[in-house]
């Protein structure tokens, strides 16, 4: 969350006639100049409508701190999300024999091509240090809080 004398310097930013108020047009031009995008006329239009709460056509700063919080909140959402997607794809690189888990097998296969060799007994071990139920094998979701750690 923005702390609230950073968001007051940011919200003096985008409104720079200081009516306490954030017009679609000063909106459209704060994004282009801090995230160097530009926004069409119908997205700003999209994204004040989501925020302003009293319909004035205006944000307020109430209206822009809701605004601010619901846009890092969906960031997060979606850096997670791709987070995990990765996390499959690596996941996917490692458990090779269908089985969905990676294997003492499947480990040591994916390590020769990546360059070290190590034996069964190496593989094991590792397979033994993050294997939170005990199983033998690495599920996705011991894998996932393996990579999180």
């Amino acid at each position: 969350m923005v702390a609230s004398s950073e968001f007051r310097r940011v919200f003096t930013s985008f409104d720079p006639d200081v009516n306490g108020k954030i017009s679609a047009t000063e909106l459209r031009l704060c994004v282009k100049a801090s995230l160097s995008e530009d926004m069409s006329e119908d997205e700003v239009r999209a994204l004040m409508a989501s925020a302003d709460t009293d319909g004035d056509g205006l944000l307020d700063k109430e209206e822009s701190v809701r605004l601010v919080t619901e846009m890092e909140a969906d960031d997060d959402e979606e850096s997670d999300d791709d987070k995990c997607r990765c996390l499959r794809e690596v996941f996917a690189m490692y458990e090779m024999e269908g089985r969905g888990c990676i294997t003492t097998l499947s480990l040591k296969l994916m390590l020769s091509k990546l360059g070290p060799h190590l034996d069964i007994a190496e593989c094991q071990a590792m397979i033994c240090r993050f294997d939170m139920n005990g199983d033998g094998v690495i599920t996705f979701d011991e894998f996932k809080t393996m990579m999180m750690a």
